[in-house]
Parts: structure tokens; C-alpha cells; sequence
């Protein structure tokens, strides 16, 4: 009986800090030079973290713009075509004026500013409850773009921030489950 007790404890423990509970990868975005869309220049990926909440990694890696700072944005549309002009303007599910990330009001695909280092590297990390990657969600991020700015936002010009060209661009796309990874990256 305590043979069996113990397996069944030590059953429940796996289940509930097994790989089960590790953030799981749902979505990513290669992000590419809207000048020249055979040079990348960085990776956003998107993590379940339960209870609703997604995180997004964001790494950028453009030597161009090294020792610079950059606005990055979630657009209307998955297109990145026309030097990024395609994919229309921010992305507002909820109709708010433009800010900076948690600010009173703010679109969900108001990233804001990454500062790149002497090589061009730079990344940032979000948690939120406003994104979802379920089909017909309002909140869903799904074939939205995400925008890398030249210039910097300045979170109060409407609707955009005065942030400058559109420098690179990648499409929010699902991972799908057979290659879906249960870590981080």
C-alpha cells in the first residue's frame, strides 16, 4: 500500500512540474530587411505561459543599425511587401490612442524602443494577456507583422510614434504542434 502511495505521489509530482508546465512555443516571426528581404535581421517567438498570458522573446541582430535605437510594432497586416508599407498600420484590437507598453493607453502591438549594442544586437521580452493565437480572437496575433522601425518612438505622436522607415518586417505565424518546442529558446 505505501509502494503504491508513493508512485501515485510520485506520479502527481511529475505531472505537475514535467515538461507540462514549461512555456511551450506557439508562434514566431523571422524578421527580414524590408530593403533587401534575403538578409534577415532577427526572431520573434511566442510562448504560452498559461492563464492566458503570452510571452514574446525578440532578438535583433543588424549590424546596420548598430549603437542605435529602434521602434518595433505589430502591424495590421502579414504582408511585407512594398518595403513593409503593405502591412498597413499598428495593430489596436482595442482602439486606444498610441503609448508606450503599459502606459494608460497604448495599441498591443506598441512594443516600443530596443537598443542595439556596437554589433547590432538587441532583444526585449513581454508578458501579456492582450495577445492570443486563437482563430477569431480579437486579440489574436496570427498574420499580424512586425514592423522594426529606423528611427525611435517617441509614444506620443498619433497614431504612430514618429518612428521613422520601415527598416525590417516579419509575419506572426502559428508553430504547428509536431514541431512545436516545449522550452525556451
Amino acid at each position: 500500500m505505501k509502494t503504491s502511495l508513493a508512485a501515485a505521489l510520485c506520479l502527481c509530482v511529475f505531472m505537475f512540474t514535467g515538461s507540462s508546465l514549461k512555456p511551450k512555443l506557439v508562434a514566431e516571426a523571422r524578421l527580414f530587411q524590408t530593403a533587401d528581404v534575403s538578409k534577415p535581421i532577427g526572431m520573434a517567438k511566442f510562448y504560452d505561459e498559461g492563464k492566458g498570458k503570452i510571452r514574446l522573446n525578440l532578438t535583433i541582430d543588424y549590424s546596420e543599425r548598430a549603437d542605435s535605437m529602434v521602434a518595433v510594432h505589430f502591424h495590421e497586416h502579414g504582408d511585407c511587401g512594398n518595403m513593409g508599407g503593405n502591412s498597413h498600420g499598428h495593430w489596436n484590437p482595442t482602439n486606444e490612442a498610441h503609448g508606450k507598453w503599459g502606459s494608460g493607453a497604448y495599441h498591443s502591438g506598441d512594443i516600443g524602443n530596443v537598443q542595439l549594442d556596437a554589433k547590432g544586437h538587441g532583444s526585449a521580452s513581454v508578458v501579456t494577456d492582450r495577445w492570443s493565437i486563437k482563430d477569431g480572437d480579437v486579440k489574436d496575433i496570427i498574420g499580424k507583422a512586425i514592423i522594426v522601425h529606423g528611427g525611435v518612438d517617441d509614444y506620443k505622436t498619433q497614431p504612430s510614434g514618429n518612428s521613422g522607415p520601415r527598416v525590417g518586417c516579419g509575419v506572426i505565424e502559428k508553430v504547428k504542434a509536431a514541431t512545436s518546442k516545449s522550452h525556451m529558446q
